[in-house]
């Protein structure tokens, strides 16, 4: 069985609900451009476009915007943008807050429709519209397809369990077949998605909210950004450094970094995210593990080989191999609630039964009990971080990279070690270099930072809030994956202040 090599690094799709500057100003929901603002004569039907507001699910508005498929060319095809709100309940609204959960691929207009006042406290719904919008290519905007068989994903995410074929892990042969996987499942992606494929980059997302900004009425964008969200709001204040109102960046993805250097950081991230599991089940008596931290992490990596050696066949015939089940670890540790799912896993594993394993990376995976997929949150995924990611590495310098990875990752490193090879063979090259994003006159920008998050672990908050001209580092002491509306009162007080008044931290509140 070959499972497709990994797509750079696995940057998380959020699993959490999730000096002053002057209030900006509200305008009616039905007026256009915000008064005083111009836009080129080729924006400006984007700019000026009044969104038709309609009634919906979980009695929320939706709308459809329009945006340039091509913002180079904005007077060719146009692609559409799906939003919705949940209307500010006080009578003195001050704004829209737009949000955005993560992935890349994460559906906003999911994640407001399903969080409770679309993930932000009461006092701040009370004075902001919260608008939730599927970035191009994701959802129920216009989208990546990437097959209409959903086999075709599971052959591609999950590996093919007819393919016998024995090759050498990190040898050429074994690359060389990860890419011409790669090279099919991306002209699949490119035959059903069409033009759009190549323009599902972050630079081009964060182009389509200033345009959604100034469809919302709002002279200066408020934003709300989890995970990759994160990223996605750095480079929009990179670009629109004047239209940056109040930006709250939670769970920060580093732009400087590499997606190799992002492998390594994340699965040493999840790797102290399982010690800390660890350190909290050994002693209880539904923990499967009782030797000590150290031993119980060699018993895990030998529980990944042995799977490697000998996976276990699930009734819908797919194999259990060392892939998926980091899968199923990883997702639980997202957010230490969960991790009473890890101790029904590793013993249910241990005792040969792969059927809750399969149910968490289907869950991951956002695939139904019938294996149909419910989102297309993969399939963007690995279409935006293929344009975001201009690396191109040799054979040699993907196995020496990997070599470097399971050097501080001995659990999880095999695992997330051989991205470098990942978009190899997409149809379209990335263009971004990585490096720091200042964002060079913008308004102050929060940057929260859990100390043990897993998935864009605290040394990126750290950075990123460095790097911006006007970053301010909020921390959160404790686990699991972003902060606000999941960890404690002194964040939701803190990044409310800051959405409310304004009011920045003198120094670092340490959570």
């Amino acid at each position: 069985m070959r499972r497709a090599i990994a797509i750079a690094a696995a940057i998380a799709i959020t699993v959490s609900l999730g000096g002053c500057s002057a209030l900006i100003p509200k305008v009616a929901s039905n007026e256009s451009v915000p008064t005083g603002e111009t836009v080129s004569a080729d924006l400006e039907p984007y700019y000026a476009q009044v969104l038709e507001w309609n009634s919906c699910a979980n009695g929320m508005q939706c709308a459809t915007a329009k945006a340039p498929l091509d913002w180079s060319d904005p007077a060719a095809d146009s692609i559409d943008l799906a939003l919705t709100r949940t209307v500010a309940t006080g009578s003195t609204p001050i704004g829209s807050i737009l949000v955005n959960p993560g992935g890349p691929g994460g559906s906003g207009v999911d994640f407001v429709q399903n969080s409770e006042n679309g993930g932000v406290t009461d006092a701040v719904h009370e004075r902001f519209d919260i608008v939730g919008f599927d970035p191009r290519g994701v959802g129920a905007s216009t989208s990546v397809s990437c097959a209409s068989d959903p086999a075709v994903l599971d052959k591609y995410f999950f590996g093919d369990p007819s393919d016998d074929s024995d090759l050498e892990v990190g040898s050429d042969a074994w690359l060389q077949e990860g890419v011409d996987q790669t090279t099919e499942f991306g002209q699949e992606c490119l035959a059903n998605t069409g033009p759009l494929l190549e323009h599902v980059d972050t630079e081009s997302a964060a182009r389509d909210m200033d345009m959604l900004r100034a469809a919302l009425g709002d002279t200066k964008l408020t934003y709300l950004g989890f995970s990759y969200g994160t990223y996605l709001g750095a480079t929009y204040a990179d670009l629109y450094p004047a239209n940056v109102g109040r930006v709250v960046l939670d769970g920060a993805v580093d732009p400087a970094v590499t997606s190799t250097e992002s492998s390594a950081i994340q699965a040493v991230g999840f790797e102290n995210a399982l010690k800390a599991y660890l350190t909290d089940c050994i002693g209880q008596t539904s923990c499967p593990f009782t030797a000590t931290v150290d031993a119980d992490m060699l018993t895990i990596r030998d529980l990944l080989d042995a799977l490697d050696e000998s996976p276990l066949r699930n009734t819908d015939g797919r194999e259990l191999d060392s892939s998926a089940m980091t899968t199923a670890i990883v997702y639980p540790l997202y957010d230490e609630a969960n991790w009473p799912y890890l101790d029904q896993l590793f013993s249910s594993v241990m005792a040969g039964d792969p059927s809750l394993a399969w149910q968490l990376v289907d869950g991951y995976y956002d695939r139904d009990t019938d294996g149909t997929y419910l989102s297309n949150t993969f399939e963007a995924f690995i279409a935006i971080n293929c344009l975001d990611d201009s690396s191109v590495a040799s054979f040699d310098e993907v196995r020496a990279q990997a070599a470097e990875i399971e050097k501080v990752a001995p659990v999880f490193g095999p695992q997330f070690g051989y991205g470098g090879a990942g978009c190899s063979g997409w149809p379209f090259t990335g263009t971004r270099t990585p490096g720091p994003i200042t964002a060079e006159g913008s308004g102050d920008i929060l940057v929260v930072g859990t100390t043990n998050d897993p998935a864009t672990p605290y040394e990126q908050a750290v950075s990123l809030a460095d790097e911006l001209e006007n970053g301010h580092l909020v921390t959160y002491n404790g686990e699991g994956h972003t902060a606000y509306g999941r960890s404690n009162s002194c964040i939701l007080d803190t990044v409310d202040a800051y959405f409310l008044e304004g009011t920045v931290p003198e120094t670092d509140p340490q959570c």
